[in-house]
């Protein structure tokens, strides 16, 4: 697990080796075990290493092949690099190294770029070939890693975090303000923009090339892979998918256990992480865990159940493991607001300082953590935000349902007056973001003719947005304590099954649904569209042969921080200095008095908008810190 840079004088002048330094050094913290260089001419690589995998020098980057014609730089793990390695040693190659990137060089070498989809793991890379004189960069199939890339006037540049780009003195930095209003959309960005004009994120599943034998030298991107989420055409048993996924869940997890140095496990309290602690900890006697937990003397209402030591201990002291808990408090969010946003760079998915906080417990201890991510988006873990559009009656009508619940800020009315002082810039039209809405099934053919296809259309959208925000925000705030995550739930072979599986062994309640009414609903025929232990059904039938069932039977609950309380309570001063402040930045862009009036109802307890003050929060000391 690295950090990599890299950046391409178009017009031929040489690459200052001074400036790749500068950009290295600005990610130091995703490798402070070694660092690398390597400049030819208009061409130049950098490199961050955090060795986790052959710790000699053997597995230093920048790599060149033995023929000299490819150099990498490289970031990530390649779970089957052992059978990959096996493959190219039949074929002939000889490896100095022990470590996957020496098997990414080879496959590259061997296979080009069709060696990308043979890869299962997390990766991000680029690759120049000396002789056609190419770069090749890319991007795993889920987007755990990321990698953002950058043209402006003759400078292609390319790294692990936008920091690196942003050290390049010759960048010019200015606000996006239409990826700002998809960001208040969405609380995410469903596009490959950043809120930097001129820095995009690579797409997950693609590959780009920048071909310098061209006159006019572009990134050409091609996508290798994408989620493929469809009802089998010949089903099996209930049986035999249980038992199917219960040996690709178990091969999944002793794949990543691959590591040379000390390797631990998050244990939130939930089934996902418990599960893999359970597996993890046969092969790794006190195996060593970890959880976050929350001071709740000042919360209320559901915000009361927030905290999963209790069960996150039972669990430990059931598979033995070494554990390690810390508890946040109120004043936590507030003391690291300031290095958080220079680490998480643009805020995505959710209130995430309370995972900044668990990486930095388990950086303590070890240098590789086991994640539970994944799992929900998988297997149908949000089954009352499915059922809102899994009766529509086509495409158009799916769109409106699913679109109008995921605007997670603020509705479309709303966002139109907080944007006012720049109304002339950007647009607010709702058929705008709901085109960026629309446009992530593009590539997602799925006839749409039953209410299980619709539940698909659904898994598909979450895991192309949602869970993509959350591997983007997992990867900064884990490096940011040079810490690897990794997610055994990605593997391919558990994500191929998972896309076939059908969505009745996911979801128990949905012929009930769809015999619902939506518009006419009962009190009691509510309860599918609210929080329930709906969902995962086979996830949770497997499960339920490693841990407690009153784990596995559970509500589902994410990983949140009882904000809702804290920002009226013991945090509303420093909510009323950033955001009732004149000056705060954010109202260089957005309207002071519309915003203001959605805080205050807040903070009287008219309404729960815990979402937006974060994410006013986070904009207004990104905004202070990088523009």
């Amino acid at each position: 697990m690295c950090g990599i840079a890299g950046l391409i004088q178009l017009d031929g002048a040489p690459v200052a080796r001074g400036v790749l330094q500068q950009m290295t050094d600005a990610i130091a913290h995703r490798g402070p075990d070694g660092e690398g260089h390597w400049a030819e001419g208009n061409v130049g690589l950098g490199h961050r290493r955090l060795a986790i995998l052959d710790l000699t020098d053997q597995g230093a980057q920048p790599m060149v092949s033995v023929e000299h014609r490819f150099v990498l730089v490289y970031n990530g793990e390649i779970y089957n690099f052992r059978e990959l390695r096996a493959e190219l040693e039949n074929a002939g190659y000889w490896f100095r190294s022990d470590c996957d990137t020496e098997v990414v060089l080879n496959a590259f070498s061997h296979w080009g770029t069709g060696a990308i989809s043979r890869f299962n793991g997390m990766f991000a890379f680029a690759i120049w070939d000396r002789k056609d004189r190419k770069l090749v960069v890319a991007r795993d199939r889920y987007g755990v890693k990321p990698i953002y890339v950058s043209r402006q006037g003759n400078r292609f540049v390319f790294a692990s975090e936008q920091k690196a780009i942003l050290a390049d003195p010759a960048f010019s930095r200015n606000l996006d303000k239409q990826a700002l209003v998809e960001y208040f959309t969405f609380q995410n960005l469903f596009t490959d923009r950043t809120l930097l004009q001129d820095i995009d994120l690579l797409p997950a599943g693609h590959f780009g090339v920048i071909d310098l034998g061209h006159e006019s030298p572009a990134l050409e991107l091609t996508q290798y892979w994408d989620y493929e989420f469809r009802e089998p055409t010949i089903r099996a048993s209930d049986q035999e998918y249980r038992e199917e996924l219960d040996r690709l869940f178990n091969q999944a997890v002793k794949r990543q256990l691959i590591s040379d140095v000390e390797l631990g496990s998050y244990l939130s309290g939930g089934m996902d992480s418990g599960s893999i602690t359970a597996i993890a900890a046969k092969s790794f006697p006190n195996l060593k865990t970890f959880t976050c937990g929350f001071d709740l003397s000042s919360a209320s209402g559901i915000e009361l159940a927030f905290d999963e030591r209790v069960k996150a201990e039972a669990m430990s002291a059931k598979f033995r493991t070494e554990h390690y808990e810390m508890v946040l408090k109120a004043g936590d969010m507030e003391r690291c607001l300031p290095e958080l946003a220079w680490h998480l760079e643009e805020p995505r998915v959710g209130q995430s300082y309370p995972n900044y906080y668990a990486a930095q417990l388990a950086s303590r201890f070890v240098k590789v953590v086991m994640s539970g991510a994944g799992g929900d988006e998988l297997f149908g873990g949000y089954p009352w935000r499915y059922y809102r559009a899994a009766v529509s009656d086509d495409f158009d009508h799916y769109v409106d349902q699913y679109y109008g619940y995921w605007q997670r800020l603020v509705n479309n009315r709303e966002l139109k007056r907080i944007f006012s002082p720049v109304a002339t810039e950007v647009s607010t039209d709702p058929a705008g973001t709901r085109k960026i809405f629309r446009e992530v099934f593009d590539t997602h053919q799925n006839k749409l003719e039953r209410a299980e296809d619709y539940i698909n259309h659904s898994l598909y959208f979450e895991a192309k947005t949602f869970l993509h925000g959350l591997f983007v925000v997992e990867d900064k705030l884990s490096m940011a304590h040079s810490l690897e995550t990794r997610v055994p739930f990605m593997d391919n072979d558990l994500v191929d099954f998972a896309m076939q599986c059908p969505v009745s062994l996911k979801l128990n309640r949905l012929q009930e649904v769809v015999r619902i009414n939506e518009n006419d609903l009962t009190k009691k025929a509510q309860g599918v569209f609210q929080k329930t232990s709906d969902g995962k059904q086979i996830l949770r039938d497997m499960m339920s042969r490693y841990i407690p069932e009153d784990i596995t039977k559970a509500q589902k609950q994410g990983f949140s921080s009882p904000d809702a309380s804290w920002f009226k309570g013991e945090s509303i001063d420093f909510v009323r200095n950033r955001l009732m402040n004149g000056n705060a930045a954010i109202y260089d862009v957005l309207d002071r008095s519309a915003v203001q009036e959605l805080v205050n109802e807040h903070l009287d307890g008219h309404e729960n908008r815990r979402l937006l003050i974060w994410s006013l929060l986070n904009v207004n000391e990104w905004m202070e810190q990088i523009l």
